[in-house]
């Protein structure tokens, strides 16, 4: 079986690659084809893989290639984890917003509009070449922002792209291991959008036990987002939201500590993974040790200014695994074997959510088999949460819409209207600084 990694010269593909390594079953994947537009990272990233498959008997067999449709043609699987405009671009991005003083973050607010606008464009043409060269390809996003991006290829590929994100596995894997219940044995009732989602119970034998984690102060201010948000928010809200919100329930907080850091998260990893990449030019040896050190240290700084702001201290050891890969992974068996699993996900809302229409990409719990992902009726959500979902998606909506037609006014608009940028002069001034450091947008008229 054939997986292709789009971005496969990217920082996160040997997590990927070394869940691929554990799987021994039949039906594994046995050939992995890396493209990127970047050879030199292509050629680091596939030394990585090489040490770590140097043990491991029948390792899935690794090339690289920069040219798309190779990498594409007979592609059972696609990964695409790809980013335009590199880390230097989402640097740019928050460095913008953070002067008009409002939040740049990759996939929340200005940050995030203006990466969806640079981003959708290069994903639709992905979307259309898969349906040409590999049209029985199940395509797997990660390219944020997840939800947008998965949305837009969706109407090129129909429900063959299935969109993942890590954040909901790891908060509900959070809550279970605070309540004492193994993760495997929840059902976790999560709704919303990607990196806009709210646990609302979580259910062990058919018994809800999020009512006992919000009843016990100790054990609700145990864990990331009890200190993150507060015990006592949480309880107003009856839900855990996911960590992502914290920019939207706590944004004044949360633009503050960005123009205090000494750097913003895209510039540290641009200057972080620029030292990784260049280490590996000088040196032939331990590329695998040296992936493993950088790692580690995104890992332990991820967030760090929301947690800082909320007194929230350092992640625990536990949270520092990533996830997203294992998502993956379990997403491909399900479908490869018809190995039946349930996933948080982000797929076409085929009235799972009533307040949006069937075609809105959202994220929410489904029952995954060989004919792909199904989305599960949720309960409706609460009033607050309703208003946050419907106007963000409508942002979603005009974002389509402008990298579709190419029309400044709408983009504009879809700054305007979202909910953290509070001036249509703003969303205006946005805009102009965004095309300033962008050719990308230039198609913006």
């Amino acid at each position: 079986m054939k997986l292709t990694i789009l971005g496969g010269g990217g920082f996160r593909v040997p997590l990927v690659y070394g869940a691929l390594l554990g799987d021994r079953a039949e039906g594994r994947v046995t050939r992995v084809v890396l493209h990127d537009l970047d050879a030199g990272r292509l050629s680091a990233v596939t030394r990585v893989l090489a040490e770590q498959a140097a043990d491991v008997p029948d390792a899935p067999e690794v090339t690289a290639t920069t040219d798309l449709d190779q990498a594409l043609r007979g592609a059972d699987f696609v990964f695409s984890a790809i980013r335009v405009g590199g880390l230097q671009g989402r640097a740019d991005d928050e460095r913008v917003a953070l002067a008009e003083g409002v939040l740049g973050q990759e996939t929340v607010g200005a940050g995030g509009i203006a990466y969806g606008l640079r981003t959708v464009p290069v994903a639709v043409d992905i979307a259309r070449r898969v349906a040409r060269l590999a049209p029985d390809a199940w395509v797997i996003n990660f390219t944020n922002p997840a939800g947008l991006v998965t949305e837009a290829m969706s109407r090129h590929l129909g429900d063959r792209v299935i969109g993942i994100c890590d954040s909901p596995v790891g908060l509900g894997r959070r809550i279970a291991r605070v309540l004492g219940v193994h993760p495997n044995e929840a059902w976790i009732d999560y709704a919303g959008l990607n990196h806009l989602g709210w646990v609302r119970g979580l259910r062990v034998a058919g018994r809800d036990q999020l009512p006992r984690l919000l009843a016990d102060s100790e054990l609700l201010g145990s864990f990331e987002e009890g200190r993150l948000f507060g015990v006592d928010w949480l309880r107003s809200l009856g839900a855990i939201p996911n960590e992502y919100l914290h920019y939207y329930y706590f944004n004044r907080e949360a633009v503050r500590a960005y123009q205090q850091a000494e750097q913003t998260r895209g510039a540290f990893l641009r200057d972080q993974q620029a030292s990784f990449y260049e280490e590996l030019k000088r040196s032939d040896r331990d590329a695998l040790a040296a992936w493993e050190r950088t790692r580690a240290e995104r890992e332990a700084t991820y967030m760090a200014e929301n947690r800082e702001t909320a007194g929230a201290g350092e992640r625990e050891a536990d949270d520092l695994s990533g996830g997203y890969e294992k998502v993956a992974l379990a997403l491909m068996r399900a479908i490869a074997r018809d190995e039946r699993t349930t996933l948080i996900l982000n797929v076409r809302n085929r009235g799972t959510l009533s307040v949006l229409d069937p075609e809105a990409v959202v994220e929410v719990p489904c029952v995954v088999g060989a004919d792909g992902a199904h989305p599960v009726a949720v309960d409706p959500l609460p009033a607050h949460a309703t208003g946050l979902v419907c106007a963000v998606k409508a942002v979603e909506r005009e974002v389509l819409a402008a990298a579709e037609s190419g029309s400044r006014t709408t983009a504009v608009k879809a700054f305007a209207l979202h909910p953290l940028v509070d001036s249509v002069t703003v969303a205006r001034r946005l805009l102009d600084g965004y095309t300033a450091v962008h050719p990308g947008l230039g198609y913006l008229t």
